[in-house]
């Protein structure tokens, strides 16, 4: 157990709690793969209680927007994914990384949807040049980096000027850029995981 992955449990509201062992389902002895063993977690993957509290602090803001968002309360929902951005985490933690560019991928999204292409392209910018490492959340963030790009385009052909349409089929291209990106991004990320070359 790593502490990405329980960071990621605990954002999408699972019950896991490092109470200090972790069930793991690792080769027997005589290395066959065996039943679920019971093993004490190795103090660097024991999560703190700074970091705790900010990722449950993250995850209630979350929670909040969400409701928001039923309620068609875009302003609001907006103000609580703020919230998340703001949140100290302890100095070196990963999950921090992740939980913000989690974070400005659902402000951009809100950002769309209220008009704001511009404003939420520059949301989608920040956090990719922030980025340390790649990772589902970066590869998630060039996801929304099309949405917007797609939505930037739009609205170029919904002005009609002269030369918009054109503009408009470069910033096309440049969505399927970003999706590219993203493509890749996850690729990588599933070869790493399987141990493929």
């Amino acid at each position: 157990m790593n502490l990405a992955r329980l960071a990621l449990a605990v954002l999408l509201g699972g019950a896991l709690v490092a109470l200090g062992f972790a069930c793991s389902n690792e080769p027997g002895g005589d290395g066959r793969r065996g039943g679920p063993v019971t093993t004490i977690t190795a103090p660097e993957d024991a999560i703190g209680e700074e970091l705790m509290l900010a990722l449950s602090q993250a995850k209630n803001f979350h929670h909040k927007a969400r409701v928001y968002m039923s309620d068609g309360q875009l302003a609001p929902a907006t103000e609580s994914v703020r919230k998340i951005l703001a949140i100290e985490f302890p100095a070196g933690a990963p999950e921090a990384e992740d939980v913000r560019l989690d974070a400005r991928a659902m402000l951009a999204k809100l950002l769309v949807a209220q008009g704001t292409v511009d404003a939420a392209m520059s949301v989608v910018d920040e956090g990719l040049a922030s980025a340390t490492r790649e990772s589902f959340f970066v590869a998630n963030l060039y996801t929304v980096k099309g949405e917007v790009l797609q939505a930037q385009a739009e609205l170029l052909v919904a002005t009609g000027q002269p030369g918009d349409a054109e503009r408009a089929r470069e910033v096309r291209k440049q969505a399927i850029v970003a999706f590219d990106k993203s493509i890749a991004i996850n690729e990588a990320l599933q070869k790493r995981i399987l141990g493929e070359p």
